[in-house]
């Protein structure tokens, strides 16, 4: 494959500049990586491997984690009418102190599907970004994306690369959800720390406060909701997380801090506006103090 096709690949954040930690790439690293298919996790792997994550410094003698790494907590994802919700709290904690309160938990893949991230959060981070940088290489490899099946499968495949470093405390667990073009209908996948990859037919939470998030979407929830009802249901299942665990953050009005929520659907992913988030936790509130 000629090399000109990959010029548009340059960009790519994991291939120099601060994302690859001040050491850069030449081209010439890359004039025969046509011969590696459409892997890009297995490119930087032969040809670059320093730029791929390492997080072995965080690990003590004897495999002994640190307390002291930020963890990612509460993310859930919702089919409803039109597609699918994910969300989380923007808190992460460092065990029993907070770490982070404006994280970012939801991560745009493409534009008809996203991923949620918890556990350690640099390599949970370090592999949403990655994710999306192999969807979009697979796309100038091979002229065409993934199906949303594929990139399930993708992700769980990465996630059985980390299982090492799963091992030694570092642990991965996402949500990965789409919405899927050829059924015309939201999908739900949810893996173990092994990557094994099980689809959820209507909901799912996991994290900190994962349990707490699904107990109270079970009692809510119905198939075919609006959208509305669905940003609503979300909402109250992370507050009611929030009372529960201490590693997840409810809104805070005060400093302006809301939970990140994106619904998926033909119409692509797009941000739920905090205003609208705002407005419906101001009225959640108002009920409960109202009985």
């Amino acid at each position: 494959m000629p090399q000109d096709h990959f010029r548009d690949a340059a960009p790519y954040s994991l291939l120099g500049g601060s994302g690859a930690g001040g050491r850069g790439v030449s081209r010439d690293s890359f004039s025969d990586m046509g011969s590696m298919g459409s892997n890009f996790y297995d490119l930087l792997r032969s040809k670059c491997p320093h730029l791929l994550p390492d997080f072995s410094g965080v690990v003590a003698e004897g495999g002994v984690l640190s307390e002291k790494i930020p963890r990612g907590t509460t993310i859930l994802a919702l089919k409803y009418k039109d597609g699918v919700i994910m969300a989380g709290d923007r808190m992460a904690t460092e065990g029993y102190q907070v770490s982070h309160r404006h994280i970012e938990k939801i991560y745009r893949t493409d534009d008809f599907s996203a991923i949620a991230i918890s556990g350690a959060a640099g390599p949970s981070i370090e592999m949403a970004r990655l994710f999306q940088t192999e969807m979009e290489h697979y796309e100038k490899v091979e002229g065409e994306g993934l199906s949303l099946e594929g990139k399930a499968n993708k992700l769980a495949q990465m996630i059985r690369q980390n299982l090492p470093a799963a091992i030694q405390g570092l642990v991965v667990i996402p949500i990965f959800a789409g919405y899927d073009e050829q059924n015309g209908e939201g999908r739900i996948f949810k893996y173990d720390l092994t990557g094994g990859r099980y689809e959820e037919s209507e909901y799912h939470a996991t994290g900190s406060g994962g349990k707490d998030a699904r107990n109270t979407i079970k009692k809510l929830y119905r198939k075919d909701m609006e959208r509305s009802e669905g940003v609503r249901v979300v909402l109250e299942a992370l507050l009611d997380a929030a009372e529960e665990d201490v590693g997840t953050a409810g809104p805070d009005p005060v400093k302006g801090i809301y939970p990140s929520m994106k619904t998926i659907t033909k119409e692509r992913i797009k941000d739920v506006p905090e205003e609208e988030i705002k407005s419906i936790y101001e009225a959640l509130i108002e009920r409960r103090r109202s009985g």
